[in-house]
């Protein structure tokens, strides 16, 4: 069975294991205090030098960061309706998966950040830089239900959990229908599990 190294309030975390549950793997949940600073311990510096999570243990295979973990899962699954094959779609996935790790990080899951975690960010900089991504991300879902091929993908599942959880970095979704829609869509798909909240920003 593998096991997910994860901490509830971490959306990288929550991606990992919200594409563990959409595709039914059989999985446990090994939890990771990070206010004790477990994840800097001796032990977990093994899985992760980079002493992240999440981390997944399946077997041998150790993963470390959250996207090769989608692409791992989707491939060991041989889920290509997560993770199509052909050339360009596969390319329009590791796309998005460069937005997630990039401006996704640098704009709503650091605005986030301020807030939940208390990370001395710059709050202007990182709310500008949220609604930059989240009007260009709104634009692209005014044509199509789903990120990539029509279909939901890993690219969705990247992208999902720093985005639901944007206002609580004080990030305004209200104007962005289009990605509202989409997580609404995303929240109905079976075996969505969904990211646990904070009364923090707008979301108090």
């Amino acid at each position: 069975m593998m096991k997910l190294y994860h901490h509830p309030l971490s959306g990288h975390a929550h991606r990992a294991r919200l594409l563990l549950s959409l595709l039914g793997a059989e999985h446990e949940l090994v939890f990771v205090d990070l206010q004790k600073g477990e994840h800097k311990s001796a032990e977990f510096l093994k899985l992760n030098r980079f002493g992240q999570v999440p981390v997944l243990v399946d077997g041998e295979t150790v993963i470390s960061d959250s996207n090769a973990i989608l692409v791992y899962v989707a491939k060991s699954l041989g889920r290509d309706d997560w993770l199509p094959e052909t050339p360009a779609v596969a390319a329009a996935v590791q796309r998005w998966l460069s937005v997630a790790a990039g401006e996704l990080a640098r704009g709503p899951a650091s605005a986030r950040l301020i807030t939940v975690f208390g990370a001395k960010f710059d709050v202007e900089d990182t709310i500008q830089r949220s609604h930059a991504i989240l009007k260009l991300i709104n634009e692209e879902l005014s044509a199509s239900d789903w990120l990539v091929a029509g279909q939901p993908t890993i690219a969705d599942v990247a992208l999902y959990s720093y985005i639901s959880s944007a206002p609580e970095g004080n990030v305004d979704l209200s104007a962005y229908k289009h990605v509202l829609a989409w997580l609404a869509r995303i929240e109905a798909l079976p075996g969505f599990v969904p990211f646990q909240k904070t009364a923090v920003g707008l979301a108090v």
